[in-house]
């Protein structure tokens, strides 16, 4: 039976099956927890404004001297920065939180910052060969450059000043070997970061420099002619000076891929048909990044940068088919500079000031005349905040913030004959304050109160509260009631790009609103086994959506639609002291148009992932194993693709020294055929096939 029509009783034995396994402390892996000892290393800020005091005092109730030393190790603290943009503890985070750490990185295997957040419990990803994007929570819309999440690197807002896009794939700024761990915050994060902050906060935090020891080489090959070097050098010096430089490059010459939209046998084929729907040298990417940091006595200066060039084998926009020349660019870069010190008082500052550019180039061929589609964005900006503790009950924080996006230029123009459509430029700003109060009712019952209000030049101001309650009512049980809004402003794309006469813009839009309700308990069982079980509703209002005019003849950005969700997620963890550990999670999710009560396009119903590690050889050698299913999801024609299984499969091992590790990651073990929808700009394309097995060996040597 197709997996799309049994997928519906699949969920009924996933649950059952999650059931029993909390039921019985069957074997199930912990998020990776991050030991009280380990975690007072890393208390130098990281990330949205950490600091050391941010991490409370245990309860009352845990009385450490009566713990037997097996208890004891079997404490761990998990914390997380970036839910209050100060270090707490994950249990007493106003937000569901998912930690993903290097180790987890390196025992899946895992390529890019799409491959993580794949893993993440109520996220999908999918691929169109140009771009990676991320579902969450039911709301993957195809193409929409995952501008409903905010991307931080360190707390630096990644999310660019043209389409607000948050790159995931190749053309992520950052090498993902030099990751630590990656936060991801679900629900709405206006009331302290703004714009994109909709569904979901995910802050990737960087290795320092003593992680790294000295000089780091690592290499990598794998099939569809994928070839990947990094090298990395560390020092860390006395009186708290690090430094980090690192440099990688990456080249994949791509598959030849087929297209039955494009096969001439194929009656239903498109007029630009040809080649048996082969795409040859279309798939290629290639990108060189760099990354520095250095840090001193409260100072952090920080820069990074990525130059990628991607294929488009897809004919994308109505271009040529298999025309090697059409390709994308993009450039990113910036410079971060962070300050923190103690005040008097107990209070923390934090200041930050940066320089951000963004550069996207588009060659697109249409019989044989080039087009050049460009967007070229620079900005400025900053934040100050404090966080303090006010009669031993509040924990408090206040910021502001400003930038000024000097550049936003869009031009498109055909070369040869010389035509130009569109030759835009425009510059924006936008500056808020924001607000926060932690209060301690009583040592069980935390009170979360926030408040943002944000100006932007494009449309005006908007206001943005949340509010948690944080109960303990049992030992290791804790409950999280949160409610919270957000926004997501229209993007300097979206208002004002245009190809006259059938693309028109729109300098009215107004921003998107989204308002979510959630109810989380999260357990430890005791044995590193926990578990996690939410549930949550958002309705969105003032859905941007390019729209189709019949009477006119034309397209253009409009605030009409709507949409809402609902949706249960259930996590169970374990972790052995033999660093055995498995995680297994499954997400029912009901993203609809309430107009119509269809579900959106892109969204599965059902989600359900498998981590495994298993040790051959105790803290040496790992297999790490990876299940990934996905239910059935609706295309922009209104077809249904099928659900799938995919599975992947990492052997990884290291020296007795830790100087050398190397790995050999299967993906899609089983070479299963899957297609993920797609936008409609690859029209006649609904959907892509997805790539089959492939192989990557890597080597990494420390010295």
């Amino acid at each position: 039976m197709p997996l799309s029509h049994s997928f519906e009783s699949s969920s009924s034995i996933l649950l059952v099956l999650l059931i029993c396994l909390i039921a019985a402390g069957a074997p199930v892996r912990a998020e990776e927890s991050i030991p009280v000892k380990e975690e007072a290393s890393q208390d130098q800020a990281q990330g949205a404004g950490a600091i050391q005091e941010g991490t409370r005092e245990p309860r009352k109730n845990h009385d450490l001297q009566d713990l037997s030393l097996e208890e004891l190790m079997d404490i761990e603290v998990q914390t997380v920065v970036s839910a209050s943009r100060y270090r707490q503890k994950v249990n007493e985070a106003p937000a569901s939180v998912t930690i993903i750490t290097a180790r987890d990185i390196r025992k899946f295997g895992y390529r890019t910052l799409a491959d993580i957040l794949g893993s993440v419990r109520g996220f999908s990803t999918t691929y169109d060969r140009n771009y990676q994007y991320v579902g969450v929570r039911g709301f993957g819309r195809p193409g929409d450059y995952n501008t409903r999440i905010l991307l931080l690197v360190d707390g630096h807002r990644l999310n660019d000043a043209i389409y607000d896009s948050a790159a995931i794939g190749t053309e992520f700024v950052l090498d993902v070997d030099l990751i630590e761990r990656v936060e991801v915050t679900r629900g709405p994060g206006s009331s302290l970061y703004g714009s994109n902050a909709f569904f979901a906060v995910v802050n990737v935090i960087t290795r320092r420099a003593k992680d790294l020891g000295a000089v780091e080489l690592s290499g990598e090959a794998g099939t569809q002619g994928a070839y990947k070097g990094r090298l990395s050098y560390g020092a860390s010096r006395q009186h708290g000076k690090d430094f980090l430089l690192s440099v990688s490059g990456f080249t994949r010459a791509g598959d030849r891929l087929y297209f039955p939209e494009f096969d001439p046998e194929n009656p239903m084929a498109d007029p630009r048909a040809g080649n048996g729907g082969y795409s040859d040298n279309g798939d290629h990417d290639k990108y060189q990044s760099g990354y520095a940091k250095f840090e001193h006595r409260g100072f952090q200066l920080a820069a990074a940068y990525i130059e990628r060039t991607k294929g488009i084998p897809t004919a994308s926009f109505g271009t040529d088919f298999n025309e090697p020349g059409n390709r994308t660019r993009d450039g990113r870069g910036y410079v971060d500079l962070q300050y923190e010190t103690r005040l008097d008082g107990g209070m923390q500052l934090d200041i930050r000031t940066y320089y951000d550019q963004y550069r996207y180039e588009g060659d697109y061929l249409y019989t044989g005349t080039l087009n050049k589609d460009r967007a070229i964005a620079s900005w400025y900006g900053g934040d100050i905040r404090i966080t303090t503790r006010l009669l031993n009950a509040h924990h408090v924080i206040i910021g502001t913030e400003y930038e000024d996006r000097i550049k936003q230029d869009q031009y498109n123009a055909d070369v040869s004959p010389a035509s130009v459509y569109l030759d835009d430029h425009r510059n924006s700003s936008t500056w808020a304050a924001y607000a926060q109060d932690e209060i301690s009712i009583s040592p069980i019952f935390l009170l979360y109160a926030g408040i943002r209000y944000d100006h932007i030049s494009t449309f005006g101001g908007t206001t943005n509260p949340r509010i948690a309650a944080i109960i303990t009512p049992i030992e290791h049980g804790t409950l999280k009631l949160l409610y919270g809004k957000a926004f997501r402003a229209p993007t300097v794309y979206e208002l004002y790009y245009e190809a006259p006469p059938s693309m028109l813009n729109n300098p009215a839009l107004q921003p998107e609103r989204i308002e979510t309700y959630e109810l989380v308990y999260e357990h430890n069982l005791g044995n590193g086994l926990r578990a996690v079980a939410s549930h949550y509703s958002y309705s969105i209002k003032n859905l941007i959506t390019q729209t189709y005019d019949p009477s006119s003849g034309t397209t253009s950005f409009q605030n009409q639609e709507r949409a809402e969700a609902e949706g249960t997620e259930l996590e169970v963890q374990k972790s052995w002291p033999n660093s055995a550990d498995i995680r297994f999670s499954y997400a029912f999710q009901k993203a609809v148009d309430p107009k119509t009560g269809e579900l959106l396009t892109n969204s599965p119903k059902h989600l359900a992932k498998l981590n495994l590690v298993v040790p051959i050889i105790k803290d040496r050698f790992f297999t790490g194993i990876e299940e990934q299913v996905t239910g059935p999801r609706m295309t922009t024609a209104g077809r249904s693709t099928e659900g799938f299984a995919v599975t992947n499969l990492t052997l990884f091992g290291s020296g007795r020294q830790r100087t050398m590790e190397a790995s050999l990651s299967i993906y899609n073990v089983l070479n299963r055929k899957y297609e993920d929808p797609v936008s409609s700009d690859l029209f006649p394309i609904d959907s892509v096939q997805q790539d089959g097995r492939s192989i990557r060996v890597k080597l990494t040597y420390a010295f």
